[in-house]
C-alpha cells in the first residue's frame, strides 16, 4: 500500500491520506473546495467550488500516475440536490470518459462546502 501527498491539493484536514495506491489502483479520499496554498474554501456557488474539487482531485491522480481519462468510479456527495444540473455541468468537462458514479445529497458537509468528490482510478 502506497500513500498519495501532493502539495498541488489541500493537506489532510484529519487522519487520513490524500489517497492510497493499492494494486495500481487508487482510492482518493473525498475533496472539498479547499484551495491548497491557503487552506481557505475557494467559491461561493456551485461551479467555483466543483472546479476546485475536480483541479484537487487532478493533483492527487496525477501524483498517483493516474488521470481523469482512468477513473473507474467517482462519489459525489452535495450539499443541495437543486445543485445537481449545474454541478453535472463542471463534472462532465473533466469525466470526459463517464466512469460509474454516485451523487447523493448529504445533510452537511466539512466546513460546510456545496460539494465533495472521491475517486477510484487506474494507475
Amino acid at each position: 500500500m502506497k500513500k498519495i501527498s501532493t502539495e498541488k491539493a489541500p493537506a489532510a484536514i484529519g487522519p487520513y491520506s490524500q489517497g492510497v495506491v493499492v494494486n495500481n489502483t487508487l482510492f482518493s479520499s473525498g475533496q472539498i473546495a479547499l484551495d491548497p496554498a491557503t487552506g481557505e474554501i475557494v467559491g461561493s456557488t456551485i461551479e467555483e467550488q466543483a472546479e476546485q474539487v475536480m483541479k484537487n482531485l487532478g493533483a492527487i491522480l496525477e501524483e498517483a500516475g493516474s488521470s481523469y481519462e482512468k477513473t473507474i468510479k467517482t462519489v459525489c456527495f452535495l450539499a443541495d440536490m437543486g445543485d445537481f444540473g449545474a454541478f453535472n455541468e463542471v463534472y462532465g468537462k473533466y469525466f470526459t470518459e463517464k466512469p460509474a458514479r454516485s451523487c447523493v445529497a448529504v445533510k452537511e458537509l466539512p466546513k460546510n462546502v456545496l460539494c465533495e468528490v472521491e475517486v477510484i482510478a487506474e494507475i
